[in-house]
């Protein structure tokens, strides 16, 4: 038996056991980064194994970080990292909800775990789910981050160990045993380092735009309109980027030319001079300056060469907006059912894309019933969202492009509609935006 598994409970203390694996519904609780972590190099940004160490120093000598990996594993990459954002954020959660004596100790149930940090539940999810707390165990930091008169630096991994306890009989996963390192949960216990962060970070798919979300998080979330200003070379210190400057420029000014990161509003300053500089702004502070909190489009393709122009890609079918009498979400349900129940066969197996043409195709075909407005349907706050983050789209026509995915594929329902369908429009809203033309 592995050292990260360990032998199924007696049947009497099974029930109990996963009773225990019972966590707050992920959907129901806000996340929270570890802030210490957000603005530094904690994380290697490529998905290739890493083995080279980081070496950060503060421009002020007063801040060090040493990131060191194991040969077998490689070092902890910016994706393991959604995992501590997990656990810091049930942490923070649990102690919000007045629980005392909490461990370090955190018990988890895989499958919850990788649906919460969108990264499915397939084999091959839990896969990655294993050799990811591998690289978290043993990767090793070195930090005066935190140091005292007792203490100069801190050696540490992010967690300690963790336990896999399977039935020996079915092996079906009973559960996982996470624990915290002292220096990661000693850190989130103290509330005042736990940033808040939006359910669309887990959407992110660069590793370096994942890095920069966090570190505009903490640098800018409290400077208001303001926002905070960074010059690329000391940005590419920061990250531990294993990239040239020039590469990293480069790759920086892709994000900030697309600035669609959640939350953030990106501008380069100085782009043309020898030290361009980085200013982010959080969206919500941008109103009442007369400017724009809608992420910026980019610019339009050239026009497509005559060849191409006479055989156009198909494009998805999207219904004009009409209004209607808002329902309540039940009912509004009920009708969606109904809407999509219908749907002919459009291939004979499904494809498994929500944003694959026939579903669009699907959705444009389905009988004539009364539409839903998206707003009866999608929680308020998570539709300001949208609207903020994905502009110009018929929302109602992609809410029956989501539903008849959802049709197709019963084992997708989401736990939580609105943030699935928020999360759904993002996506289409990345790979089609240059087909707004305008709208």
């Amino acid at each position: 038996m592995s050292a990260t598994e360990a032998a199924a409970p007696s049947p009497g203390r099974r029930v109990q056991f996963e009773m225990f694996f019972t966590l707050p519904d992920f959907s129901d609780i806000s996340l929270r980064d570890y802030q210490e972590t957000m603005q530094r190099p904690f994380f290697s940004l490529a998905k290739k194994k890493r083995n080279k160490p980081i070496e950060y120093v503060s421009p002020d000598k007063s801040v060090t970080v040493h990131v060191s990996a194991n040969p077998a594993y490689g070092m902890a990459t910016i994706w393991d990292a959604d995992i501590m954002i997990y656990l810091a954020s049930h942490l923070n959660e649990l102690r919000e909800r007045g629980e005392n004596d909490l461990s370090p100790t955190i018990r988890v149930q895989p499958g919850d775990l990788l649906k919460r940090i969108c990264w499915g539940t397939s084999g091959r999810a839990y896969e990655r789910l294993v050799s990811a707390l591998d690289r978290l165990q043993a990767t090793t930091i070195k930090t005066n981050i935190r140091a005292n008169s007792k203490s100069r630096e801190t050696t540490f991994s992010w967690i300690d160990s963790y336990t896999h306890l399977v039935d020996e009989k079915t092996q079906r996963s009973l559960g996982m045993e996470i624990t915290l390192s002292k220096w990661f949960f000693d850190g989130v216990m103290d509330k005042r380092n736990v940033l808040s962060i939006s359910p669309l970070y887990f959407e992110i798919t660069s590793g370096l735009g994942k890095w920069l979300y966090r570190a505009s998080r903490k640098h800018a979330g409290g400077n208001g309109a303001e926002g905070f200003t960074i010059g690329f070379e000391t940005l590419h210190q920061k990250s531990g980027s294993e990239s040239s400057l020039p590469t990293f420029k480069s790759k920086i000014l892709e994000l900030a030319r697309a600035n669609n990161l959640p939350e953030i509003s990106l501008e380069v300053i100085g782009e043309e001079t020898p030290r361009p500089r980085l200013k982010m702004v959080m969206r919500r502070h941008l109103k009442g300056r007369g400017e724009s909190t809608e992420p910026k489009r980019l610019p339009s393709p050239p026009p497509a060469p005559a060849a191409r122009a006479r055989n156009p890609k198909p494009q998805p079918v999207l219904a004009p907006a009409v209004e209607h009498d808002q329902v309540d979400p039940a009912s509004a349900r009920q009708l969606i059912a109904k809407a999509t129940a219908g749907l002919r066969v459009l291939d004979e197996r499904p494809p498994q894309d929500p944003h694959h043409p026939s579903y669009a195709e699907a959705a444009a075909i389905a009988p004539p019933v009364r539409r839903i407005r998206v707003d009866g349907v999608v929680d308020a706050d998570v539709l300001a969202a949208i609207r903020a983050e994905c502009p110009g789209w018929d929302l109602d026509a992609l809410m029956r492009t989501f539903d008849a995915f959802l049709n197709a594929n019963p084992g997708e329902l989401p736990r939580n509609y609105s943030k699935r369908f928020y999360g759904f429009v993002k996506k289409h809203h990345e790979r089609n935006k240059y087909q707004l033309n305008g709208i």
